[in-house]
């Protein structure tokens, strides 16, 4: 096949009952990882994924697939390699089960974003180990998800664990803006390789706060990307004699007009049992202004929308359709008035927002004949379905977070992009969770995609203690 390189080797919030049959259940199955045992090898391997340079542009994803792949040939597990790209493949690895039950996909980016080696402390691709952390590019975004694919599936060959689905792993490329060799291409090319029920990947996480964990977000939703672009026309001329048509000014009030404007509180079913959830777990005001926006067009409402807009942006994103202008472009000399001005609006759907209206009501809110209001080229990401919290993957996510983390699970829909939206749009049920992480640590410079991006040793092996757990809960024979 062109363009192809094939290789072929061989609610209630705690549920603090169900948590506790799992664990006995997976206490009286012999076949558990020695967890201690493994840390050195899942340290080792993290370490060797971390030191291999994969900044996005331009990728060269192949050094981590090369690595993936030698590990699993040598334990004898199917290995396929696609590539639409030879630079940039992706890896699929599965072990068999009986055939009782759907697969289920585990998924792993392995590119990262750039970095400017002058603002790290420790080298950005050292993977250094100190006071706790394992410091490099990737540690959080997303080479934890790739270390714990790739463990998951060499322990359950190694213990050789009965399996009612097929178990996949797939170490995807392109994910940080350059879909096309990576998941658009594996969902438009070869779905068939990894069809699955459903699907664990990131997009989620567990909150610390001073060192105590406080909740799990499991995204089940995600806003749909798109760009808006306002091009404002007017007469060119010197600028030493004002304009009354100056495209500048018109652009300039067309952004102002943006900016005033907040679409309508919206929820969906993730959305309303995130804030119920969020006001089962506050107090106070706090609690009052989660239970305030389960009502939209309230007085209340309206104040506690205000009120994250200033203190928790995040929330106010996730009650609505989004707009953020982020690039102006106008004029070249300071003494000539432009004929154009042009801006993009970065714009974050909701799943089930209409483009071609929300396009029309952009327009009406600009209300200027001289500013021209279209969608962008930019690729986006698909229209998704919303994946479902009374299934089986959601309880069990539900029950080893509250065995493994002691908290609560909030559903979310997350306002960034992963590539999840491609696999629920061609109709897996998809589900992001995370390693967890110290809020302090974002505004510190140490989150992901920062200077000083790390991560707990810690908790990366708790994290890939939890996938394992609930990826063989579901997939095991009973």
């Amino acid at each position: 096949m062109v363009g192809e390189k094939v290789r072929r080797y061989g609610w209630p919030l705690m549920l603090s009952s169900i948590a506790v049959w799992s664990a006995v259940a997976l206490a009286q199955d012999h076949r558990e990882p020695d967890w201690t045992r493994l840390q050195d090898e899942t340290m080792r391997h993290f370490q060797a994924v971390l030191r291999l340079d994969t900044s996005n542009p331009p990728g060269n994803e192949v050094a981590v697939t090369n690595y993936l792949e030698q590990v699993f040939e040598k334990e004898g597990i199917p290995v396929q390699i696609f590539a639409r790209d030879p630079s940039r493949p992706n890896l699929v690895a599965r072990l068999k089960g009986n055939g009782k039950k759907q697969p289920i996909l585990y998924m792993g980016h392995t590119d990262v974003v750039t970095v400017d080696p002058k603002k790290w402390t420790f080298p950005p691709f050292s993977a250094t180990r100190d006071g706790g952390y394992v410091y490099g590019r990737g540690s959080l975004d997303d080479k934890p998800h790739v270390v714990a694919g790739l463990m998951l599936l060499l322990e359950l060959k190694r213990l050789n664990v009965p399996l009612d689905r097929d178990v996949i792993f797939l170490a995807e490329s392109g994910e940080e803006g350059t879909t096309g060799v990576g998941i658009d291409f594996m969902t438009s090319e070869h779905a068939a390789d990894i069809r699955a029920e459903y699907c664990f990947a990131e997009g989620g996480g567990v909150l610390r706060i001073a060192g105590k964990v406080q909740y799990a977000s499991v995204q089940t939703a995600e806003k749909v990307p798109r760009a808006i672009e306002l091009t404002a026309a007017g007469p060119a001329g010197h600028a030493s004699v004002p304009l009354k048509g100056n495209a500048i000014a018109h652009l300039s009030a067309a952004l102002t007009a943006l900016g005033a404007w907040r679409p309508p509180i919206r929820l969906n079913p993730t959305t309303r049992e995130f804030f119920t959830r969020m006001a089962q777990i506050s107090s106070g005001p706090d609690a009052a202004r989660y239970l305030a926006v389960l009502t939209p067009g309230t007085p209340e409402a309206a104040a506690a929308d205000d009120y994250f807009l200033e203190h928790e942006p995040r929330y106010a994103s996730m009650l609505r359709t989004s707009l953020s202008p982020t690039i102006v472009q106008g004029g070249y000399r300071v003494n000539v008035i432009p004929s154009e001005a042009k801006a993009t609006v970065d714009v974050r759907m909701l799943p089930d927002e209409d483009p071609v209206a929300f396009l029309e009501t952009v327009r009406k809110v600009v209300n200027d004949p001289a500013v021209t209001v279209r969608y962008g080229t930019r690729a986006g990401r698909p229209i998704a379905p919303t994946a479902q919290l009374d299934s089986e993957a959601f309880r069990t996510i539900q029950t080893f977070i509250a065995q493994d983390y002691d908290t609560v699970t909030l559903p979310t829909m997350g306002t960034a992009a992963t590539d999840m939206a491609q696999t629920r749009s061609i109709g897996l049920q998809c589900y992001g969770f995370g390693p967890a992480a110290d809020i302090e640590d974002g505004p510190k410079g140490y989150g992901a995609h920062s200077d000083q991006e790390r991560i707990l040793e810690s908790e990366l092996h708790r994290f890939v203690r939890f996938s394992w757990n609930v990826v063989v809960a579901m997939a095991r024979t009973k």
